[in-house]
């Protein structure tokens, strides 16, 4: 229980860390994500509730600084980031045993992908509700 009440602190150190970071120019203005890490992290090292929880609390913090309403609309709507961390979060947590055996390879890669997952459908949201799936060079720099 200390390992989890840990994990969210250093979740939410990590949005709050993530807030002050600057983009990084030379690479078209991506940015360093280090909370889906710790929640991918805490998704292989704890039970599924725990790691449910996790999920939610990130999502949760994700939401309260990404929902942005411009006129009428919604751009994301409120709870889609807790069930994007959550449904990867399971997924992670489905391939624990690996973890449990010595092979944390499988997770490091995976940790990424569903970085970049989460991103990817951000962006698919986003664009949706604007009515163009049209993404730039740098949008994908960024989900890279």
């Amino acid at each position: 229980m200390i390992f989890f009440i840990l994990l969210l602190f250093l979740v939410l150190v990590a949005q709050i860390t993530e807030l002050f970071l600057p983009a990084l120019d030379w690479m078209y203005g991506a940015h360093i994500y280090i909370v889906p890490v710790i929640v991918f992290y805490g998704a292989m090292a704890l039970p599924l509730s725990l790691t449910l929880a996790l999920a939610f609390f990130a999502g949760f913090l994700l939401d309260a600084l990404t929902v942005q309403v411009i006129g009428t609309r919604v751009e994301i709507a409120f709870g889609w980031s807790i069930l994007l961390y959550g449904v990867l979060a399971g997924l992670m947590h489905g391939l624990r045993p690996l973890f449990m055996r010595g092979r944390w390879e499988v997770h490091c890669v995976l940790s990424g992908v569903c970085t970049s997952v989460l991103l990817l459908v951000q962006y698919l949201m986003i664009s949706f509700r604007r009515g163009s799936i049209f993404f730039t060079r740098e949008v994908w720099w960024q989900i890279g």
